[in-house]
């Protein structure tokens, strides 16, 4: 049953026909409903209804430059940043997140999106290289990395059996937490209104990749991790198989700067890519999406020939953990952004109702806002072909060929740098138990049964 003080909420904001359905549900299902009902943070609703109905302010972009990024030259060189990066990793210092809330709908995949079996002669799952990669990690630096998996409600417990059906893949059973993503529940965009997906069930949709700074707080996760020596966190969403866990380099940068939160970039392929554009604007980093930027400036040029505009983002993050706790405290808050959806609902009729123009308000957090808020940044770059091949579609780019390929082709570079001869015609894979970057190939004496392959 709904408390009092519940109760007043909902006719304060105008969410009245939420208690009226309620008491048309039979007895089994009510209870269930009213609960979902008392997690809602009516005010927060009715603050962001409010604000769809203003006109949105807007960045004038048009200002934006391109800010001081560390280039790939200069860090293939920089041994300090790798030094100082393998000490905070030898010293437990570093936890790695992994955002993995999405289906494999889009890839004819009816599981977790990291359950597809994308290496290119094993077939090794996502899940299976991102996991095998931390355990490489923990093992190189004889330390247990903890690694944090963001789910949803829609994959947790598929999420959850997979790895244990797996023994976690090596790792060890304190070493995985899991953890899901928040909902937001849709709100009609005339009345502000939340609407029902069906009798006793609200139209939730997550509250995008920028929720996981909420979820990881209201799991208590970001008090444990400091409690365990933590400092800062690696954040990487599980699409993309070639991402560098916890790349030393990478942290050693970040960590001499005493950066609040870094990113790698990779140079845009053309200048509408679909990806997010690392701008500096009024004197802060931030991320403008492509759909953001003016094809004017997205095509502007320097006197070499290279975009103005030229860093995109593929989503590779470090935070200090003081920086998520102050977010997750909600002293500096990340802002929601609002996309206008058709969303069926069910109303008060109880008649299923299915609109052909968006009629609903959907809210997402991105976790990229948080750039301007932090005190300082660190942008590195990395190259495409060693660290971004995301797994999005059935087909077409960054699908399953492509990312394939791109794996395949990562591993054959380095086993041809280590003498290897690797035939053209050939699919090649390595464990990253054996080598997660070329130099570690330099560790085996023969390479004979470390990698495999298979003809095209």
């Amino acid at each position: 049953m709904l408390s009092a003080q519940t109760i007043q909420l909902v006719k304060q904001y105008g969410q009245n026909h939420l208690v009226q359905h309620a008491a048309k549900l039979p007895e089994n299902q009510r209870a269930a409903f009213e609960k979902e009902v008392a997690k809602l943070d009516f005010p927060e609703l009715h603050q962001l209804f409010e604000q769809s109905r203003l006109k949105e302010s807007t960045l004038d972009v048009s200002k934006s430059t391109s800010p001081p990024i560390i280039r790939l030259s200069d860090i293939e060189s920089d041994s300090t940043a790798r030094m100082m990066g393998e000490a905070a990793l030898r010293a437990g210092r570093i936890a790695v997140i992994m955002v993995a809330g999405g289906q494999g709908t889009r890839l004819g995949h009816d599981a977790p999106k990291g359950t597809y079996p994308i290496g290119p002669v094993t077939e090794r799952s996502l899940f299976q290289i991102h996991a095998e990669k931390v355990l490489a990690l923990s093992r190189r630096y004889e330390v247990h990395i903890p690694l944090l998996i963001m789910t949803s409600q829609e994959n947790d417990e598929a999420t959850k059996a997979y790895f244990n059906e797996h023994h976690l893949f090596g790792l060890n059973k304190d070493q995985a937490t899991f953890f899901i993503q928040g909902m937001l529940p849709a709100l009609d965009a005339v009345t502000g209104k939340v609407l029902l997906k069906a009798p006793g069930e609200l139209a939730l949709s997550p509250n995008g990749h920028g929720g996981v700074i909420q979820a990881l707080q209201e799991a208590g996760l970001l008090d444990q991790l400091q409690s365990q020596g933590v400092t800062d966190c690696f954040y990487f969403q599980v699409d993309n198989p070639l991402v560098k866990i916890a790349d030393p380099t990478f942290i050693g940068h970040h960590l001499i700067a005493d950066a609040e939160m870094s990113l790698k970039v990779l140079a845009k392929l053309y200048p509408m890519e679909r990806m997010g554009n690392l701008v500096e604007l009024d004197g802060r980093c931030r991320i403008i999406e492509y759909t953001e930027l003016p094809k004017d400036l997205a095509e502007q040029t320097l006197p070499d020939g290279q975009l103005r505009i030229w860093a995109g983002s593929p989503a590779i993050h470090l935070f200090q953990l003081k920086f998520l706790q102050r977010l997750g405290r909600g002293e500096i808050t990340l802002p929601y952004h609002i996309a206008r959806k058709v969303v069926p609902y069910v109303d008060e009729a109880g008649q299923l109702v299915k609109p052909e123009k968006p009629n609903a308000l959907k809210f997402e957090r991105f976790v990229f806002d948080a750039l301007p808020l932090a005190k300082r940044v660190v942008a590195v770059e990395t190259s495409r072909a060693e660290e971004f091949e995301p797994l999005k579609n059935a087909s077409g780019e960054n699908c399953p060929e492509t990312v394939r390929k791109a794996m395949s082709d990562q591993y054959a570079k380095w086993l041809k740098e280590a003498a290897v001869e690797i035939e053209e015609t050939h699919l090649v894979e390595l464990s990253p138990l054996v080598a997660m970057e070329q130099k570690h190939l330099h560790e085996h004496d023969c390479l004979d049964g470390k990698w495999v392959s298979k003809r095209l």
